[in-house]
């Protein structure tokens, strides 16, 4: 992968990830508050589910 693909990656999570508190502040901070009364545990397996999900993705698009 060239430095060009990755900060273009780098860039649309960027773009991405800040939509819904542009869209809807409010909506997002219930929602981050709700993420912040998760155990570790719990955290850990979204977080996992993020990663393999987008790593299928990845392979989808190769």
């Amino acid at each position: 992968m060239s430095a060009e693909a990755f900060w273009s990656a780098i860039a649309l999570v960027l773009v991405i990830e800040g939509i819904l508190p542009f869209v809807s502040p409010g909506g997002w901070r219930r929602g981050f508050g709700q993420l912040m009364q998760l155990r570790d545990g719990q955290l850990r397996f979204f977080g996992l589910c993020s990663i393999l999900i987008g790593l299928f993705v990845l392979w989808l698009a190769s």
